[in-house]
Formats: structure tokens, sequence, C-alpha cells
């Protein structure tokens, strides 16, 4: 938290430096607005993005946009559990309606299961069904909230020093943590 109570975020500007632009929090709409008023490429998340802008704010080079190989052969209905999984198959309806129908309604594509479907190339969604049993208590523990959801980490860290808070007051204090500048 910065100790600079009176200063004002700025306007997203070409007119910053790669350093203002790092000490306040943008939107990913406040970013991409910009990445596109200075000719920076939008593609990739809003960390990149964030680097491809302080880049071009401080006259550096701008990385450029790494596209994904496109998908292989994508699974198609009807699947059962010794349908192997094929290379560059992604989380896809098909395999959400397989694993609720032998998972149940509790199904959804957590971390250990978007990571086994993008490494799976050769199993079966059998092996899928009993990776998701398997890592059950592994996914109930607390996990990481990623860098790029700051949002969510706010407010998980919020609730858990204000447990009365109510949700209001939570946005509200969101909206004054991110108005501030950045320490670090």
């Amino acid at each position: 938290m910065s100790t600079n109570a009176g200063e004002v975020r700025p306007a997203p500007s070409p007119r910053l430096t790669g350093d203002e632009l790092a000490r306040w929090y943008w939107t990913l709409e406040e970013l991409t607005g910009l990445a596109r008023e200075m000719g920076v490429p939008r593609g990739g998340g809003k960390a990149v993005l964030t680097r491809r802008l302080r880049a071009a704010l401080d006259g550096l080079p701008v990385e450029p946009v790494v596209r994904r190989a496109p998908a292989g052969r994508q699974l198609a209905a009807p699947v059962d559990g010794r349908t192997v999984i094929p290379e560059g198959q992604r989380c896809s309806q098909v395999l959400r309606e397989f694993f609720r129908r032998e998972i149940g309604p509790g199904f959804h594509f957590d971390a250990y299961m978007r990571e086994y479907v993008a490494r799976g190339a050769g199993r079966t969604l059998a092996e899928a069904v009993d990776h998701w049993h398997a890592t059950r208590a592994r996914a109930a523990e607390p996990q990481e909230v990623g860098a790029q959801f700051e949002f969510n980490r706010f407010l998980r860290d919020w609730h858990a020093e204000h447990p009365e808070g109510s949700r209001d007051q939570a946005l509200t204090a969101w909206r004054e943590h991110r108005d501030r500048p950045r320490t670090a």
C-alpha cells in the first residue's frame, strides 16, 4: 500500500513512462485501449500486454504476439471411456458432457483436469475419470490465485480479514485499493 495518500491515478496515456504504468492498477479494457492508441499488439493476457506497453512507453522493443498452434483433431460425440485423448485436445463441451455423465453434476474443469486433458494425449477418458477422483483431496485444498486475478486475490484476502464484511464493503475497499499507486 502506498503512503502517497494525495496522489491521483493518471489516465492511461502514451505520455506515461513504463514505471508509471506499473505503479497503478489498470483494467484490461484500459490497457487494450492504450495499446490500440499506441499501435502495440493486443494479443495475450493482461500481464503480457502490460509488459508490451511498458516497453513501448520506454522506447524499448515490444515482444511479439505468440500465436498458439492450432488444436489438432478434437473429439466429437459420441465418446465413451475407451475413447483416446488426441494430441491438442481442448476442454470441450463434448468432454464436459461425458464427464458430467460419468462423474455427476459436480464435475467442472479445474486446474487438475485442464492439465490432464492438455497433456493426456494417448490416455483414455476412463483414465481421466480416475484422475478426477484421485485429485479431489488436493483440489479441495486452498489454491493459490494467479497473479492475473488480482481482484479475486484482493477479495479473498479482504474477506479473510473482515469475515463479517459485506460485498458492498469489499467492493468499496477494492476501488480504494486499485486507485492507490503500488509500492513494489
